[in-house]
């Protein structure tokens, strides 16, 4: 096989996983038109059309999903291959994408950001802060990470955190014009800071407060007085004495070591399962990610 043959079959199987042309030039490192180019040649080559292509969307031909069963596996095994030299020989290269919800952002990724560039000059992180679920293949995402009660089961999950604390917190100021809850039933007196995960549509379900002691357990679904979808804006409501959030507790302990919020419910509050990092198990990964799995995990006492 010539190496343009095979250069060909690697921006077609690109395209295949991504459906997208943009994404997958991207990813190759190439422009869109060199890529579009290269399918046009093989598709020349083969005499047989294998993508259906439209404004829109980029869809495999039957001949082309036949092609892609053959071949995937194939190029798949060599990129492994060559992964595994690379590591061996030398310090990993190449760019990892990671989705994160905007508090894993901060408290996993962002204060160590410094550290791992001067560690790994030869790996781009490109990262993107979504508290969403996005489609990790279709978006051109290696990995996400988010809290482990938020990961889906189809996913390969490698914990990065010990167990977080989830605790209810308030300004001075909001808890002094009314009594501290004692129990979870008592919320239902205050108002209660509420906090949506959208969807692509821009719709999503409102996050419920989870509580548990003495092997009793308890929800509680916040009003609607006041619903945010951003983990600062959250935390500034409450700063701000617009009623009680429901937060990580590593996520405003600076805020509750200044005494400008403060805990209740403390005894009902139970740790959950921490951040972690997850991707779909039929993904060959390269070994920059790796290394930066293994960064964070060495950095965080997972």
């Amino acid at each position: 096989m010539r190496s343009n043959e095979l250069a060909e079959l690697i921006a077609f199987a690109a395209v295949a996983e991504h459906k997208s042309f943009r994404r997958a030039a991207e990813q190759l490192g190439l422009t869109a038109s060199t890529l579009s180019h290269s399918l046009r040649a093989l598709e020349t080559r083969m005499d047989v059309r294998l993508l259906n292509r439209t404004t829109r969307s980029v869809a495999l031909t039957e001949a082309g999903m036949a092609l892609l069963d053959q071949v995937g596996p194939a190029l798949r095994q060599i990129a492994g291959a060559v992964d595994q030299v690379n590591a061996a020989s030398s310090e990993p290269r190449g760019t990892v994408r990671i989705n994160a919800s905007h508090l894993a952002a901060d408290l996993v990724l962002g204060r160590r950001l410094g550290d791992f560039a001067r560690a790994h000059p030869g790996i781009t992180l490109d990262i993107a802060s979504d508290d969403r679920f996005v489609d990790m293949v279709g978006n051109g995402y290696d990995a996400g990470i988010r809290l482990g009660d938020s990961v889906e089961q189809d996913m390969v999950a490698i914990r990065l955190t010990a167990p977080l604390r989830i605790v209810v917190v308030g300004s001075p100021a909001y808890l002094a014009e009314r009594p501290a809850p004692a129990t979870p039933d008592e919320l239902d007196a205050h108002r209660c800071i509420g906090y949506r995960i959208r969807n692509g549509s821009g719709t999503g379900k409102l996050c419920k407060w989870e509580f548990g002691r003495d092997g009793v357990t308890a929800a509680f679904e916040p009003g609607v007085q006041l619903v945010v979808d951003s983990h600062a804006l959250l935390v500034g409501a409450a700063l701000s004495g617009a009623g009680l959030a429901y937060v990580v507790e590593a996520a405003v302990a600076g805020h509750l070591a200044a005494g400008r919020l403060v805990t209740v419910l403390d005894d009902w509050c139970a740790p959950v399962a921490g951040f972690f990092l997850y991707y779909p198990s039929q993904r060959q990964l390269p070994s920059a990610f790796w290394a930066l799995v293994e960064f964070l995990r060495a950095g965080q006492g997972a």
